[in-house]
């Protein structure tokens, strides 16, 4: 069997990560609107935090929360990067 396919339908696991999916208005202000992929949703949040500097300095894996972020993030200030995942659940529905 190809490395990454299921054997039932011969498709991708990864097809669920790529599967487009609605953002809600918080989460769009920061991926932009219409349907993206949870993958491409996680990748534009990383770009997000990275272009404004939002990563704590001395725990990379703590991200600081702005306004458009707490929003997303259920108002915490803070939050670790395996916990986005998480929050962004919240933020995302079927198109």
């Amino acid at each position: 069997m190809a490395k990454g396919t299921t054997g039932k339908t011969g498709g991708s696991r990864s097809d669920g990560l790529q599967r487009p999916l609605k953002p809600s208005e918080d989460l769009a202000a920061i991926t932009g609107t219409g349907n993206i992929a949870r993958s491409d949703v996680v990748s534009k949040m990383w770009e997000y935090i990275k272009k404004n500097n939002l990563q704590n300095p001395e725990n990379k894996r703590e991200i600081l929360a702005d306004d458009k972020l707490k929003k997303v993030f259920g108002g915490k200030d803070k939050v670790s990067m395996f916990e986005m995942n998480k929050h962004l659940s919240g933020h995302l529905s079927q198109p």
